[in-house]
């Protein structure tokens, strides 16, 4: 077991919304809503809580690189340059030094689009293997870090910051667009869908696939910033 739990071809069994799945899924969901319904209870431990998502983070990309390297897998696409790596690089650098604007961007990216990854994951390990366990815990956690900020430290994102943080997505996704026809890989899935079936594999293809991708991101920005909206429009009447 241990072996196979690190090995590169060992227990690629994963299926979608079997039981283990939807057992992480509602774990997931239920630390998710402990999380804001404590907030108030949690609060003697933010620091400890800080530091635990940021050890995670920190180690979710470490220690892929090196099992990937470890496994003989490891190529230019495995470099941190997809949507949930840019994400967790932003949490980390929130950690260490408060910025509001940094957090405008990364309230997008960070919080909807690592729960769809986590509904609908690219993933062909099952558990109890390592790839299982990082994937759902790394993802997991950049949502969780998001909402660290929001409940703990009172980071809120203007109206204005839903237009400029689309803009500024696009912005990076330019030059990713270039690496990806550079070194024919696949970063923030500009290329192409995802190998296994996700959510991208309904988009389609060519310059549908495209302008299926800006739709879907105006429609995560706008659900995303809903339940902000609401949340300054309580705190505002008060």
């Amino acid at each position: 077991m241990g072996c196979s739990m690190f090995s590169a071809d060992g227990m690629q069994t994963f299926e979608l919304f079997s039981f283990t799945h939807i057992t992480t899924i509602l774990v997931f969901t239920i630390f998710t809503l402990l999380l804001i319904v404590l907030r108030k209870k949690l609060k003697p431990y933010q620091s400890i809580i800080k530091w635990t998502f940021f050890t995670i983070l920190v180690t979710s990309e470490v220690s892929h690189q090196i099992w990937m390297i470890a496994t003989n897998q490891w190529e230019v696409s495995t470099l941190p340059l997809q949507l949930c790596s840019i994400s967790t690089f932003i949490c980390i650098f929130l950690f260490l030094k408060p910025s509001k604007k940094a957090f405008y961007l990364v309230f997008f990216t960070g919080l909807l689009p690592p729960i769809l990854s986590i509904v609908t994951p690219e993933l062909f390990h099952q558990f109890p293997h390592y790839r299982f366990l990082k994937y759902f815990l790394h993802h997991a956690t950049i949502t969780w870090s998001v909402l660290y900020f929001i409940l703990f430290e009172d980071y809120r994102v203007p109206r204005k910051a839903v237009g400029t943080a689309f803009l500024l997505l696009n912005l990076i996704a330019v030059p990713i667009f270039f690496i990806n026809l550079l070194l024919d890989t696949n970063f923030f899935y500009l290329a192409n869908p995802t190998e296994a079936t996700t959510i991208l594999s309904f988009f389609g293809s060519g310059i549908t696939y495209y302008l299926t991708l800006e739709i879907a991101g105006i429609i995560v920005f706008l659900i995303t910033y809903l339940p902000m909206a609401m949340l300054m429009k309580k705190e505002n009447s008060h």
